[in-house]
């Protein structure tokens, strides 16, 4: 079987939410779509949705790197994957987000033709995790009711972005913890909002918390080898890690207890698995996040995510607040806790 021919798009999606972080406000998003269609008629999809501020390059510019790399994939045969694994590496070393998408719709093609599920490819491990949902920065009260709505939608992870005040992240998640005592597990995201001594004000002052994610700008990476070891474990790096020599660089000493692979930082399913690799070798825990994406990467990120041992977190929430998607199926979420499903490839289909 070859690839006959490749369709690229680009989709401008509003979110449901739109959300705030230390550095940006969002209301909407584009995302890259790739469609492989073999000779056949079978076809894979893929997507993307990168952040500039993250890794230098906005989905817009993935788009036309994608559309330019067509004719370098058309007419390749799909049974020397990993060669056409290779010349999208290659080609498109710079771009993560047009990686990305092209990595993740020739997995699902080829598991298409093969008659196997993304998950059974990669071998999974886990059978499923909840996943935490995502609170954006602001007020107390509307933190408060939010809450409340994914609590009654059956999430129990509750993930909440800090790093403008740390006097008023700390308050904000006091008043979190003294409303929902136990009933939900917090999680929190600084996306390099604070310095070392906020940093460990908030770790003295708050208990029981899952995880800190990059509470320091990744210009300062020195500065995590001197937290305490205690605050080390729950550390979680996020905007630090975006290749796989990253991970092999702070994997040298002990920056962090957890790295946080996005496939939309690093450039897909396999650069997303050499991340992973290195972080089992080193006993280091896995978070799998996502931007706001398409059902398209975030069933791709799934499957990957629990074919790791050491992967403990799951922070996917990234198409539950698009007000529309261009494909359904991939995963099904119960109770907060999310399962992929077992159809050929991601299991996903067009709408």
């Amino acid at each position: 079987m070859t690839i006959d021919f490749i369709e690229v798009s680009l989709v401008d999606i509003a979110l449901t939410r739109p959300y705030s972080i230390s550095y940006k406000t969002t209301s909407a998003i584009q995302n890259l779509i790739v469609k492989i269609v073999l000779n056949n008629g079978l076809y894979g999809l893929g997507a993307a949705s990168v952040s500039k501020h993250v890794v230098g390059i906005d989905t817009s510019e993935s788009y036309e790197n994608a559309v330019l790399f067509k004719n370098e994939l058309t007419g390749k045969n799909l049974s020397t994957l990993f060669q056409n694994i290779n010349l999208i590496d290659q080609q498109l070393a710079r771009d993560p987000g047009s990686k990305a998408a092209y990595n993740i719709a020739l997995h699902d093609v080829f598991c298409k033709a093969s008659n196997i599920s993304l998950g059974k490819f990669l071998g999974n491990k886990i059978s499923s995790l909840p996943t935490s949902i995502t609170v954006g920065i602001k007020g107390i009260k509307e933190t408060i009711s939010e809450v409340e709505e994914y609590c009654a939608s059956g999430f129990t992870h509750i993930k909440v972005k800090l790093g403008q005040q740390i006097d008023i992240d700390i308050e904000r998640i006091i008043k979190l913890q003294e409303r929902f005592k136990n009933s939900v597990v917090i999680r929190v995201d600084a996306n390099q909002g604070w310095s070392f001594d906020e940093t460990l004000k908030f770790f003295n002052s708050i208990k029981n918390i899952e995880l800190i994610e990059q509470p320091l700008k990744v210009e300062r990476p020195e500065e995590n080898l001197s937290f305490p070891k205690e605050l080390k474990k729950i550390i979680a790096l996020d905007e630090s890690i975006v290749t796989p020599a990253d991970a092999v660089k702070y994997s040298a000493q002990n920056y962090a207890g957890i790295y946080n692979i996005k496939l939309m930082k690093c450039g897909g399913i396999s650069a997303a698995r050499e991340i992973a690799s290195t972080a089992l070798a080193k006993g280091i825990d896995l978070m799998w996040g996502c931007n706001d994406e398409s059902i398209i990467s975030i069933s791709a990120a799934l499957n990957a995510a629990l074919a790791y041992p050491n992967t403990k977190y799951l922070d996917l929430d990234g198409s539950l607040d698009l007000v529309k998607d261009v494909v359904k199926g991939g995963f099904v979420i119960k109770k907060g806790v999310m399962s992929p499903v077992s159809a050929p490839g991601l299991g996903v289909t067009l709408i």
